[in-house]
């Protein structure tokens, strides 16, 4: 206690933290080890972490040793375990240890990438790190880089790109009515969200049917546009997607950039999950077309081995995200503002992670052979597990495997599918999500962890068809006895 009564601030030595920074990398090397061994989903009931934990927080400091016990265990087994080989639901994703360690650096340096000026380094580092990734990808020059945290931020920024690219005037006057966006019927709900946000409206946009593969039909798009401008609307912005949510499938870009150049509109590119597999030489037909577009988007935290978040933009008209978002307040003005890039002109966004750290990391030390190895592997397993469905009589593919998502369903009633996942899943070997698909209740395998084996996947199908066997039986017992 000080002269004037006060309790003196607690500080960590750093010998204090270099040891507990031992133990923390300690834990995480351990868990990297024992992975497989632990349930990927937990089993816990809501609420039941909240009411283990004190109402209040500490009134004084407590050891840092006894902070990580508490997560141990505590906090972690009631995680859901993304980092898992045997995590199938929705977007499979690895945080590798080259992007785990940049973020400890991200932590300690915790510099605000807003302004060249505010962190050189960082402000250059983004755009190096994306000038290389847009030539893995076989992108031309001309498309501008920045990171964003997630693709819905991106998009968002994207519309409001559209927007401008539109209506110069909306940004004094505010947007005109009619302007509509259109995406197809499995387009990420984040467009429609974005679109919500701007203040578009839902009812100013267009969901485009699609082809039995799931993909948007050139043909309906273009007969929207149309009707919209007969009825005097403004076609503003198109979304076509390179790895759609539910089934991966891939919008004919080239066909709709046509479209989109023929009246005027803006096209943006949602390549999120899909736009990292055009890495690989064979794969890299799924961005025809993508270099006509306005925007494109993936995300290096789905299938590039960046622990989240990490969201990457390009465009061909960064001078459009910039009257649509700079707002240069006095306090932000530098001297060097002509000769350089201002992130925080490009979006939302004033304060900025040093996401591309990580991003650099993983591109340093897997190198581009090495990233295609990891990706071509995942899409091999994805052959593999839709080869052992083919070979099942009772089980069936639901769309076709382009990417490393699989989706499937037991040819039996939405019932014995849904049964079905929900017993795998709660055994916590392995955790699966689900979409529906013309009224079928299909199953989602999505495969992207960089630690996932050919065991692993034939482990959970194994179990999955076991499990579907005797959910179908079970339904047909009662049938007979009824």
């Amino acid at each position: 206690m000080s002269e004037e009564g006060h309790m003196p601030a607690k500080t960590m030595s750093p010998d204090e933290f270099r040891e507990t920074g031992y133990q923390h990398i300690d834990w995480i090397a351990s868990y990297f080890e024992r992975v497989r061994d632990l349930p990927v989903l937990p089993n816990v009931a809501p609420g039941e972490l909240a009411a283990r934990l004190p109402v209040s927080a500490p009134e004084c400091g407590e050891p840092i040793e006894q902070i990580l016990k508490d997560f141990d265990y505590s906090i972690f087994p009631g995680l859901t375990l993304w980092n898992h080989p045997r995590f199938f639901a929705w977007f499979a994703n690895s945080s590798s240890p080259p992007s785990i360690l940049a973020e400890l650096l991200i932590a300690a340096m915790n510099v605000n990438v807003m302004l060249w000026k505010s962190s050189p380094s960082a402000t250059e580092l983004e755009q190096v790190t994306l000038s290389w990734l847009r030539q893995w990808l076989q992108l031309s020059e001309s498309f501008f880089g920045i990171i964003y945290d997630t693709a819905s931020v991106g998009v968002l920024q994207a519309l409001g790109a559209a927007r401008e690219w539109k209506d110069p005037e909306c940004r004094v006057k505010g947007m005109k009515p009619g302007l509509t966006v259109y995406t197809s019927e499995h387009t990420h709900s984040s467009s429609e969200k974005a679109a919500i946000t701007l203040g578009f409206g839902q009812e100013n946009v267009r969901k485009i049917g699609v082809d039995q593969r799931f993909r948007m039909r050139p043909e309906l798009l273009e007969e929207a546009i149309v009707s919209d401008l007969e009825g005097g609307k403004t076609p503003c912005c198109v979304v076509a997607t390179v790895g759609t949510t539910s089934t991966a499938s891939i919008d004919p870009v080239p066909e709709i950039a046509s479209i989109a150049e023929r009246y005027g509109i803006w096209l943006h590119v949602d390549a999120a999950y899909g736009g990292p597999a055009a890495i690989v030489p064979e794969m890299r037909h799924i961005l025809d077309g993508a270099e006509r577009a306005h925007s494109l988007i993936l995300n290096p935290h789905k299938c590039l081995f960046v622990s989240m978040d990490c969201s990457v933009l390009y465009t061909r008209f960064p001078d459009v995200f910039k009257r649509a978002s700079s707002l240069s307040a006095e306090y932000l003005k530098t001297g060097e503002d002509s000769l350089v890039v201002n992130y925080n002109d490009y979006g939302v966004q004033l304060g900025r992670r040093f996401r591309a750290l990580k991003l650099w990391y993983v591109m340093r030390y897997y190198g581009h052979q090495g990233v295609i190895a990891l990706l071509r592997e995942s899409l091999r397993l994805a052959q593999f597990l839709a080869a052992r469905i083919q070979e099942n009589p009772d089980l069936e593919l639901s769309a076709p495997v382009v990417f490393s998502l699989v989706c499937f369903r037991h040819k039996g009633s939405n019932g014995v599918n849904q049964r079905t996942m929900q017993a795998v899943n709660e055994t916590g070997h392995a955790f699966l999500s689900h979409t529906v698909l013309d009224g079928q209740f299909v199953l989602r395998f999505a495969i992207g962890n960089m630690q996932t084996n050919e065991d692993d996947i034939q482990s959970t199908w194994d179990l999955i068809a076991r499990t579907a066997a005797r959910e179908a039986a079970a339904e047909e017992a009662v049938a007979a006895q009824s």
